[in-house]
């Protein structure tokens, strides 16, 4: 079926549904499963295909696992014998696949084990909820289908929510345009001792991608055509998983640690606002194409069953406890969101983009995390969310312009979220954020237009895994952004990931950073480590 044969269809399936009928989750649904022919009946619709007659490796997408809980480990794999093709080289069948949870690599020790079904509705993915762990264990799993065995890999439970642990090392990561170049930062990131990776959106970019890769210009294989376009259709975005997953630097960190996951713009389309899209196509339509791009998301990520999606709705916001020592509250700015003000881009801030109606999180959202940080224990609360918190000018002069994509944007949200911290005694807060493809480091301070205000807390942007290309170490911004912005204490544009150390009396970010990505191969180095003291907030240099 040709690209525009699918746009074709998803306007007849638009037009079929109805469009009042559609703007409910039922006929959203409903609307989804029109265009992708879902049996109507569910999951346990399909027959089921002896894995023995698979004849070709099914786990050319490797292993992952997430979102750990004291007792518990979500493992998540894909059947995919030809991940390039539609369908990955199997038929509409579910297939039994086993598993397994040991606590040594060679399986000598096994805890659990038990059979998953790998639905085709689902594109034959697997997400098994493992319960009965211990908590704060490193362990090892592997599936089985068929005479076939998946690589091993390694998870780690969390410690028992009353637990004084005493450190935490996590990574933050974002931003992995295939066609930009390389996941080299992912094998180095294979290699680090951290409790978990988290990816702070655009795991996927819906961008074409030519036969050489793009900028990777890999000339010993020729990608398929279909790769060529927009991703628009469920195939499109499943088809765009198999490409992105199927990269051996990607698959080693998946197997060498836990992710926890959230998305940002790219992994449905550049700068969409709740139900708006970026270009000027019927809002029915657009939210067909959000279904299939959240839906395959949750098929390919390591994500537990309240966060898969309804149509085009998903509860990605959650919250998670490691032990006494810090509580995560990971974000969705995407989904809920007001459109941005102005017409996006870098604009000079207004009466659109100051009015206090507008948010970034939606409501029920902002309370959820409110509500959170009061009940809170944890020494540290840390948030990992996407887009840049902290004020952000452009030039050091009073024509500067903010970006309406980040909460710049959204001035009064913003406030709301940090007045809430401060009301509830969050006495140690941290914003992780991705979404620009540099290193930041920012005080988060009670008045942004005052150097001397209080500093709520800090803000450790990570640096992009590939998008962007090389980059470099002093971006063209790199002067301007520096002085306009006496809250902003790094700042470096090469390719990376950034790892934060969690302790009783200080937390550590180390950025982490490679030279090149349009050519493999490339080593990694700190470009900066800065520290930030349990009860005085504020970045300085390790």
């Amino acid at each position: 079926m040709t690209h525009s044969s699918h746009q074709r269809d998803m306007r007849d399936a638009v037009r079929n549904v109805g469009r009042r009928r559609f703007l409910t989750v039922t006929g959203a649904a409903a609307a989804l499963a029109f265009s992708v022919n879902l049996p109507a009946a569910g999951t346990a619709s399909a027959a089921e295909l002896d894995a023995r007659k698979i004849k070709e490796n099914p786990f050319t997408l490797g292993v992952a696992s997430g979102d750990p809980l004291p007792g518990s480990a979500l493992l998540w794999t894909r059947l995919a014998p030809r991940p390039y093709e539609a369908g990955s080289g199997l038929p509409r069948a579910r297939v039994q696949v086993g598993w397994e949870v040991a606590r040594d690599e060679r399986f000598s020790r096994v805890v659990r084990r038990g059979t998953a079904t790998a639905h085709p509705e689902f594109d034959h993915s697997v997400h098994v909820e493992v319960k009965g762990l211990e908590a704060d264990r490193v362990l090892y799993y592997r599936f089985r289908a068929g005479g076939w065995t998946s690589p091993v890999g390694r998870t780690r439970t969390a410690p028992a929510r009353g637990a004084r642990n005493n450190g935490l090392t996590l990574a933050a990561v974002s931003c992995q345009a295939y066609h930009d170049g390389y996941f080299t930062a992912y094998k180095h990131l294979a290699d680090e001792d951290v409790h978990a990776v988290f990816h702070l959106g655009d795991y996927l970019y819906e961008y074409a991608v030519n036969a050489t890769g793009g900028a990777r210009n890999d000339t010993s294989r020729e990608l398929p055509a279909h790769f060529n376009h927009e991703t628009i259709t469920l195939e499109d975005y499943r088809l765009r998983y198999g490409l992105y997953k199927s990269d051996p630097d990607l698959i080693a960190a998946h197997a060498a640690h836990p992710f926890v996951v959230t998305w940002d713009d790219h992994e449905t389309e550049n700068n969409y606002a709740g139900g708006i899209p970026e270009n000027d196509v019927p809002p029915e339509e657009f939210l067909l194409r959000r279904a299939a791009a959240y839906r395959a998301y949750w098929e390919n990520q390591p994500l537990r069953t309240p966060q898969r999606p309804t149509g085009p709705d998903m509860r990605l916001y959650r919250r998670l406890h490691f032990g006494t020592l810090a509580q995560f509250d990971i974000l969705d700015t995407r989904q809920y969101r007001s459109d941005q003000a102005y017409g996006d881009g870098w604009q000079k801030p207004g009466p659109e983009s100051e009015d206090p109606s507008r948010t970034m999180t939606g409501a029920a959202q902002e309370r959820w995390l409110l509500d959170g940080w009061r009940a809170s224990r944890s020494l540290w609360n840390v948030v990992p969310q996407q887009v840049v918190l902290a004020q952000r000018r452009d030039v050091p002069t009073d024509a500067f312009k903010l970006s309406m994509d980040a909460w710049d944007g959204y001035p009064a949200s913003r406030e709301r979220i940090l007045r809430g911290a401060e009301a509830a005694g969050v006495d140690n807060l941290m914003v992780l954020t991705g979404d620009v493809h540099v290193h930041y480091g920012f005080d988060l301070k009670k008045d942004f237009d005052d150097p001397a205000s209080r500093t709520l807390g800090t803000e450790i942007v990570t640096s992009s895994i590939t998008s962007g290309k090389d980059g470099s170490d002093r971006p063209g911004s790199w002067n301007n952004l520096m002085r306009a912005n006496p809250h902003l204490k790094f700042f470096n544009g090469r390719r990376g990931y950034a790892l934060v150390t969690l302790g009783r009396e200080r937390a550590r970010a180390d950025y982490r950073t490679v030279s090149a990505v349009t050519t493999p191969g490339a080593p990694v180095t700190t470009a900066g480590s800065f520290v930030t003291e349990v009860g005085d907030q504020g970045l300085t240099p390790a």
